[in-house]
């Protein structure tokens, strides 16, 4: 059984997430997690906050067994803080897994242009919402890279 590995995919709306986990989990037999996926599934609206957090909770819990049984396992939850994607490598290490973190910086105008041609939300992510969600998002430094690991494949085309 190979080690254990958590993949961590970070990046804003529209960053092509959903596109890498989806190419990483086809090429390293991986399971993925996806939020908005689950809720859509669920019939529960993307914006909502609460229930968001409680399948993201589900899904790490979930995740973490997984990680025990030796799989390899995606989160793609944007992990837009520091914060949140420290605590899903400590996590993970804790339970002796490899971890790597792939970051997705896409232009505002490029996610903006993104957002709209796929028509998935709705309502609608405005401009001004993205620009704000820049504001908030907190970007992997050097620093921050230096504590994963090196992925096992080289970032996908997204």
């Amino acid at each position: 059984m190979s080690k254990s590995r958590l993949i961590i995919i970070c990046g804003l709306p529209g960053s092509g997430k959903t596109t890498l986990a989806k190419a990483l989990e086809a090429k390293l037999n991986a399971i993925r997690f996806c939020p908005d996926e689950w809720m859509s599934a669920l019939s529960i609206d993307i914006y909502d906050e609460v229930r968001r957090e409680k399948i993201e909770k589900l899904q790490w819990e979930l995740g973490r067994q997984v990680l025990k049984l030796g799989a390899t396992i995606i989160i793609e939850w944007g992990t837009w803080g520091r914060s949140e994607r420290d605590e899903l490598r400590l996590g993970a290490r804790a339970i002796g897994a490899a971890v790597e973190l792939h970051y997705l910086a896409v232009p505002a105008d490029l996610l903006f242009e993104r957002i709209q041609n796929r028509g998935m939300e709705n309502p609608p992510i405005e401009r001004s919402a993205l620009l704000q969600w820049f504001k908030i998002f907190q970007a992997p430094t050097e620093e921050e890279m230096a504590l994963f690991d090196k992925p096992l494949v080289g970032l996908i085309d997204c």
